[in-house]
């Protein structure tokens, strides 16, 4: 892609079969905590027939919205209908998965479950998993997402232009730079990237991969326990974090990250007040079972919505 971003989204919108989301379960997937790089269009509205999301990762650009005829996605040429299921773990029967969850011995499961029905967990590149959950410690998802974006924008190349976006309020949409292109980045950079002490773990991190091409993927192969035991060797990167870039980076599912959010929610509903994050981590995997992390983020994505009620 040259620096000017001359591909341009498509301007059909092709139906995509397989997972009809509401509108606030859409934005739950692409906008909760899972991902950073999804925006809601300035002037659509979260209900149909106007709700207009604009994505990114590796060197894809996708827009999805959701309404009356269900999901809808249009990309640039060089997406296809294939690589979009593939992130989205369309391979996977959710149904399924989610029947398969405790919620029949659980009522709070099963309001969250009620509240969030085909909520899913979303399948993106490893690496670039690792690097948002990088900036992610104390910081809300926005800001979060801002750090992203300017990683993005001054240090990756553009996917496509605005104009090229056919959404004219967004920002240009730009890949993040690889592990190998942060390990070249001056920290000072780093941290005008609104990093602050993230750039120190960033930079050492990034050296520290560069220096050993294949690491990612052989990690990402790994099972969880040993996979978990090996990001932890990153700087920066503790069991928070390690879960969260093994369940939304690697599919693994029996991961259960336990943030501010969730630790209220065990506290609240399950009676766990005062324990420490790994006795609630441990509580997670043993209560839900192998698919923890799917019952996590009913219980994250419940906990934000209606938790202060």
């Amino acid at each position: 892609m040259t620096r000017s971003g001359s591909s341009k989204i498509s301007s059909g919108w092709q139906p995509l079969a397989g997972w009809s989301p509401t509108p606030d379960v859409l934005r739950e997937t692409l906008d909760g905590g899972q991902a950073f790089r999804w925006t809601l269009e300035p002037g659509a509205a979260a209900t149909p027939p106007r709700c207009l999301w604009t994505g990114n990762w590796s060197t894809h650009c996708v827009q999805l919205r959701a309404g009356g005829s269900g999901l809808q996605w249009r990309g640039t040429p060089a997406t296809t209908s294939a690589d979009l299921c593939r992130y989205l773990a369309h391979d996977l029967d959710w149904t399924a998965l989610t029947n398969s969850l405790p919620w029949r011995s659980d009522a709070h499961l099963a309001h969250c479950i009620a509240a969030f029905p085909d909520l899913r967990i979303l399948r993106q590149p490893f690496g670039e998993t690792l690097l948002g959950f990088l900036c992610s410690a104390t910081k809300q998802i926005v800001q979060i997402k801002q750090m992203v974006a300017l990683l993005a924008e001054r240090h990756g190349s553009p996917i496509l232009s605005r104009s090229a976006l056919r959404a004219p309020h967004s920002a240009s949409a730009c890949r993040l730079p690889t592990w190998p292109e942060l390990a070249t980045i001056p920290e000072k950079d780093l941290r005008a990237c609104l990093l602050g002490f993230r750039a120190r773990y960033i930079a050492e991190t990034a050296k520290f991969l560069a220096a050993r091409p294949g690491w990612l993927d052989e990690t990402e192969a790994l099972p969880y326990p040993a996979a978990k035991a090996r990001l932890m060797e990153l700087p920066g990167v503790g069991e928070k974090v390690a879960d969260c870039v093994l369940l939304f980076g690697a599919g693994k599912l029996e991961a259960f990250p336990v943030d501010t959010w969730v630790l209220k929610s065990l506290a609240r509903r399950y009676g766990l007040d005062g324990w420490k994050p790994a006795q609630v981590a441990h509580f997670g995997r043993t209560h839900f079972g192998p698919l923890a992390g799917l019952a996590q983020q009913y219980l994250f994505s419940w906990e934000r919505k209606f938790g202060g009620r």
